[in-house]
C-alpha cells in the first residue's frame, strides 16, 4: 500500500491533472550543459551527434549563466541493461561550481558493453552521490527505461518546435503563403496537418495550426529506431500508449506522454530527500539545454533532474526518399531537391556538411552546399550555385555527414537551358489552320519552361498549352481555329535565359478521304483520311451517318460514324456510294466497299471449375458462372449467328475494358474446341490471366476474313480472402470472420440485402473482421471489392 501512495503522489507532482491531453507541457527552461563528442581525432558538438559508439570521449560541463546562484552536481552513469547493474566506475560525478576543470567537467569515454547514458543534475546537497549511485545501481532498468522515453521524446520535441517556429515566422511576415507552405511542413517533419485551418481567413491560420501541439507530432520510423529496446522491440508505455483509443489510435507518438511514463517509472524512487525529474533536451551547437515539465525544487525534496544522452548503438542512417516526379530547372533562384523519409533532417544537426554532388552531361563534378529546409519539403541550392557551364541533363547526389558517418543520399536530375534554343522536332513545322495541331520542339531543358505563346502575323502573344516530355522534348498544342495561313512564331520563355522565337508556316489543307470500313449488317463505321474534322454527315443507300469521335494516328485522322435511327448496312456484292458533306457545304463522293458481316455469337452456358479448397480455408457460396475465382477455371460455350457457321480459324480475344489489352487469345486446339458448325467451347484458366486480373471481364469473336465481333460481358474475375474461421458468440451479438487477405472483403452483413453491412476499411492488414449479429440462418453475407453487386453466403460453424 505504501507502494502505490508513493507512486501516486509522484504522478501528482510531475503532472498538472491526471487527463492524457493535459499532461504538463516541456515548456520551463532548465539548466544548459556543454556536451562535446570526440571519434578518433574528430571532435562534434552534441547537436551533430544522433548516437555514440563505444571509445568515444565524450565532454560535458555547466554552461551556466555568470550570476548563477545555485550549486549543481552533476553526475553521469553509463547503463547496460535492465538485469545488469553498472559497475561503479561507470559512474561519475563534477562538482560544476568549482574553479578547476578537472572538478566541474567529465571526461568520459564510452566503456565497452555500455548501451545508454544519462546526466543528472540535482542541487548540492550532502550524501547525494551515494543516493543516485545506489538509485541507479540498485535499478538500472528504470534508468534504461527513462534514457529510452526522454530521447524519442526529445526527438519528437525537435520536430514539433522547428514546426511552431516556421509556422510562426510565416504567419507573422507572409500569412497569406501558410495555405501552401503549411503542408509542406507537416509532411517534411511527419506533423499531423490541421487541414480545417487552412479554410480559415488568413489571420486566423497561423493560431489554428498549431493549437493541441501536443497531439501533432505523427510517428517517426526512423527516430523510432534511434530508442529501440535493448530487445529490439518498442515496448516503453508511451508507444504502447499510442495505440489506444484515447492517444488517436496510433497518430500520435510518445511525446504526448513522457512525464506520466517517467513518473511511473521513478515513483519508487521519489523519497523525503528527492524527486525525480524528467527533462527533454535541445541541442544548439555544444550547448544541450534541458526542457522542463514543472519547476525544479531547491528544498526537501529536492529536484533530480535526468535527462539522457545519444543512445550508444550503431548508426543507423537516414533513409531519404526523392519525392522529384520529374526533371529539376536548375536554372531557377531557389533549387529545391525534395526529399522525405527522415524527419530529424529538418529538425536536428545529425545531418551536417551537406551538399550535392553535381555531375554535368560532359562528366565535370562539382560539390556545391545545400542546407535543409521543412518549408521547402528538402535541399536548397544556393542562387547561382549551379555553374553556368553546366547546361543540359545533369545529376545531383546528396551526400554529408550523419554523425561521424560519411553516408549518400537520394539522386536527382536537373537541368539547365543552353544557348542553343529549341527547334521544330524532325524537321517539321508545317501546320494547318482551321485546327489544333501538336508539335513537338527539340532543345534542352525542358522543365525550365516558363511559359510558352503563339505570336501571329500581327504581333499579338496568345499562351497555349505545353508539356515537357523526357528526352529534352516539349509537345506544345497550338490553336489554329480561326486562324489566317501565313507565317507565325512560337515564344517560348525559358526561367534565367531571354525567350527563343522558333517560326513556323500554317498552311489550308483541305479535307483528304481515304476510305470508310463498314460492315454489313453494322450501325456504325470508320472514315479514315486528313481534315475529318471538317466533315459534318455521311450518307449511303439512305442511311446517314453522323461524326461520333475524332481521333489521330500520326498524320492520319479517324472519324468514327454512328448511323441515325437505328439503321444498318445492308450486304451488297457490288461497291456503293456515300456522299460527304462538309462544314463548308461542299460535299465529296466516294466508293464504298460493304465489308463482310462481323461475326456474332451468344453465351450458351458457363460453368465454373473451382480449384480443389485447402482442408483449412472456408468456402463463400458461389453460383454457377457469376463470379470467377482467381484460382479457377471458366469453360463457356457460344452460338454462332444464324447462317453464320463458325470456323477452324476463328479466334477469342478476351479483355477487361473495350480499348484494353487483350488479356488471353484462345485459338482452336488452344482453349477452343468447335463441337458443331454453329457452337463452341472454350476453356478460361484464370491462372493464365496477367497477374493480379480482376473485375468484369468481356470477349469477341475474331474471324480472319471478317475482323472482329462486338464485346459481350462474360464473367467478373474475383480474388477471393482465405477465410480460416466464421464463428458467432453464443448470445449472437457479435460475429467474427477470421483469416488473410481480408481486404478482399468490401463489407460484410447477416443479411443478404445488407441493411445491416458492416464496411471493411480499404486496405485493412488485419487478421479479423468481427460485426454486429445474429446471423440469419446460420449465414453471414459478404460483398468482394471485385464483385460488391454480388452477395455470397458465409456458413457460420
Amino acid at each position: 500500500m505504501r507502494k502505490t501512495t508513493i507512486c501516486l503522489a509522484a504522478g501528482a507532482a510531475l503532472l498538472s491533472v491526471p487527463a492524457l491531453g493535459d499532461a504538463a507541457p516541456f515548456e520551463l527552461t532548465g539548466p544548459d550543459l556543454r556536451v562535446a563528442v570526440t571519434r578518433g581525432n574528430v571532435t562534434l558538438p552534441i547537436a551533430q551527434v544522433p548516437s555514440l559508439a563505444e571509445g568515444d570521449t565524450v565532454t560535458v560541463s555547466g554552461a551556466f549563466p555568470k550570476d548563477q546562484g545555485a550549486q549543481f552536481l552533476l553526475m553521469s552513469a553509463f547503463l547496460r541493461g535492465a538485469t545488469n547493474p553498472p559497475p561503479k566506475d561507470w559512474l561519475s560525478f563534477a562538482e560544476t561550481w568549482k574553479g578547476k576543470d578537472k572538478e566541474n567537467t567529465l571526461n568520459l569515454m564510452v566503456p565497452k558493453g555500455a548501451r545508454q547514458m544519462v546526466v543528472l543534475l540535482v542541487p548540492q546537497t550532502g550524501g547525494a552521490k551515494g543516493a543516485l549511485s545506489d538509485a541507479v545501481r540498485g535499478k538500472p532498468g528504470e534508468f534504461v527505461r527513462a534514457s529510452q522515453e526522454l530521447n524519442q521524446a526529445s526527438l519528437d520535441h525537435s520536430r514539433l518546435a522547428t514546426f511552431l517556429a516556421a509556422i510562426g515566422a510565416q504567419g507573422d511576415t507572409r500569412p497569406e503563403a501558410l495555405r501552401s507552405v503549411a503542408p509542406t511542413l507537416a509532411r517534411s517533419l511527419s506533423i499531423k496537418l490541421q487541414e480545417d485551418c487552412l479554410s480559415k481567413v488568413i489571420e486566423q491560420q497561423a493560431s489554428c495550426l498549431v493549437q493541441n501541439k501536443d497531439a501533432l507530432v505523427l510517428s517517426d520510423l526512423h527516430s523510432n529506431s534511434l530508442a529501440d529496446t535493448l530487445t529490439g522491440t518498442p515496448t516503453d508505455l508511451a508507444i504502447q500508449l499510442s495505440y489506444t483509443r484515447e492517444a488517436g489510435a496510433g497518430y500520435y507518438s510518445s511525446y504526448i506522454a513522457v512525464a506520466r511514463d517517467v513518473a511511473k517509472i521513478f515513483g519508487a524512487f521519489n523519497n523525503p530527500q528527492f524527486n525525480y525529474q524528467p527533462a527533454l533536451t535541445m541541442r544548439k551547437g555544444d550547448v544541450l539545454s534541458l526542457l522542463l515539465n514543472a519547476a525544479p525544487s531547491f528544498a526537501k525534496p529536492k529536484s533530480v533532474m535526468l535527462a539522457a544522452l545519444p543512445a550508444v548503438e550503431d548508426d543507423k542512417l537516414p533513409r531519404l526518399r526523392s519525392t522529384a516526379s520529374g526533371p529539376i530547372c536548375a536554372a531557377r533562384p531557389r533549387v529545391v531537391l525534395p526529399v522525405e523519409g527522415a524527419p530529424l533532417v529538418f529538425s536536428t544537426d545529425f545531418a551536417h556538411a551537406m551538399k550535392a554532388r553535381l555531375t554535368s552531361a560532359s562528366g565535370q563534378t562539382v560539390e556545391v552546399p545545400v542546407t535543409a529546409q521543412a518549408e521547402q519539403g528538402g535541399y536548397v541550392l544556393s542562387a547561382g550555385a549551379v555553374p553556368g557551364g553546366f547546361t543540359g541533363a545533369i545529376t545531383a547526389r546528396l551526400q554529408g555527414q550523419w554523425g561521424f558517418v560519411s553516408f549518400d543520399g537520394p539522386e536527382f536530375h536537373l537541368e539547365q537551358p543552353d544557348t542553343n534554343g529549341w527547334k521544330v522536332a524532325d524537321g517539321g513545322g508545317s501546320l494547318v489552320v482551321g485546327r489544333d495541331n501538336a508539335v513537338t520542339l527539340e532543345g534542352v531543358a525542358p522543365s525550365c519552361i516558363d511559359g510558352v505563346a503563339l505570336r501571329l502575323a500581327d504581333g499579338s502573344p496568345q499562351p497555349v498549352k505545353f508539356t515537357a516530355q523526357s528526352g529534352g522534348k516539349l509537345s506544345v498544342l497550338l490553336p489554329l481555329d480561326g486562324v489566317a495561313p501565313g507565317e507565325l512564331t512560337v515564344e517560348i520563355r525559358q526561367i534565367g535565359s531571354e525567350p527563343v522565337l522558333v517560326r513556323m508556316k500554317a498552311h489550308v489543307q483541305a479535307s483528304r478521304l481515304d476510305g470508310l470500313e463498314i460492315h454489313a449488317g453494322d450501325d456504325r463505321g470508320v472514315l479514315t483520311g486528313q481534315r475529318l474534322d471538317q466533315v459534318r454527315s455521311v450518307t449511303m443507300d439512305g442511311l446517314d451517318f453522323a461524326p461520333a469521335g475524332l481521333t489521330r494516328d500520326g498524320k492520319v485522322d479517324h472519324l468514327q460514324l454512328q448511323a441515325s435511327a437505328g439503321g444498318r448496312a445492308a450486304a451488297k456484292d457490288t461497291a456503293t456510294k456515300a456522299i460527304v458533306a462538309l462544314q463548308d457545304g461542299r460535299t465529296v463522293s466516294m466508293t464504298v466497299h460493304i465489308a463482310p458481316a462481323r461475326p456474332v455469337v451468344q453465351v450458351l452456358n458457363r460453368t465454373v471449375y473451382p480449384a480443389a479448397p485447402a482442408p483449412d480455408i472456408r468456402q463463400l457460396d458461389i453460383k454457377p458462372g457469376d463470379l470467377l475465382p482467381n484460382t479457377a477455371d471458366l469453360v463457356f460455350s457460344v452460338k454462332a449467328a444464324a447462317g453464320a457457321p463458325l470456323q477452324a480459324s476463328d479466334a477469342i480475344e478476351i479483355v477487361a475494358t473495350d480499348d484494353g489489352p487483350t488479356l488471353a487469345r484462345l485459338t482452336s486446339g488452344h482453349g477452343l474446341t468447335l463441337s458443331g458448325t454453329d457452337v463452341a467451347v472454350a476453356t478460361l484458366k484464370a491462372s493464365d490471366l496477367p497477374a493480379g486480373t480482376h473485375g468484369p471481364l468481356r470477349f469477341r469473336l475474331v474471324r480472319e476474313t471478317a475482323g472482329a465481333g462486338d464485346w459481350v460481358p462474360l464473367t467478373t474475375v474475383a480474388r477471393l480472402p482465405q477465410i480460416t474461421g466464421v464463428t458467432c458468440a453464443k448470445a449472437g451479438d457479435t460475429c467474427t470472420v477470421t483469416g488473410r487477405d481480408l481486404f478482399l472483403i468490401e463489407a460484410v452483413a447477416t443479411d443478404p440485402a445488407f441493411r445491416k453491412g458492416h464496411a471493411v476499411q480499404a486496405g485493412f492488414t488485419g487478421a479479423a473482421i468481427t460485426i454486429p449479429g445474429p446471423p440469419t440462418n446460420g449465414k453471414l453475407y459478404v460483398h468482394l471489392r471485385d464483385a460488391p453487386q454480388e452477395a455470397l453466403a458465409l456458413s457460420v460453424r
